[in-house]
């Protein structure tokens, strides 16, 4: 699971990261990243943490699909956290095909989608 503080949760979080953002498309997924953002609800002089998104839409599947779909993004980004700049934001969008790919083709995709964001420092 993907710690609350990690979490993007206002809309205006997510335009954020999408109109602002450096993003990376994929065959499954695309990935948007806004670096070092500032959190204007955070406290001052604390760097805020790495922060994530997902949208799934219902073109990827039912809501059993995209459940599954954004559980799996979610166990996925959590391991990757770390090597994100701090007060970053990123949102993943699953594309349609999403719904019938398994673990490691996501995990696949979203390595791609962060090595091409990051400039070749991805795992």
């Amino acid at each position: 699971m993907l710690p609350s503080e990690n979490r993007l949760r206002r809309r205006e979080e997510f335009a954020t990261a999408v109109r602002r953002g450096r993003r990376a498309g994929r065959p499954l997924l695309v990935v948007h990243l806004r670096s070092g953002a500032t959190d204007p609800h955070g406290s001052e002089g604390k760097t805020p943490p790495t922060r994530a998104g997902f949208v799934v839409s219902k073109a990827v599947g039912g809501a059993v699909i995209r459940t599954r779909v954004k559980r799996q993004l979610r166990h996925l980004l959590r391991d990757r956290l770390p090597m994100l700049p701090p007060g970053s934001l990123v949102v993943v969008r699953a594309l349609p095909g999403a719904g019938e790919a398994d673990h490691e083709q996501l995990a696949r995709d979203l390595d791609a989608a962060f090595e091409r964001l990051l400039g070749g420092v991805a795992r």
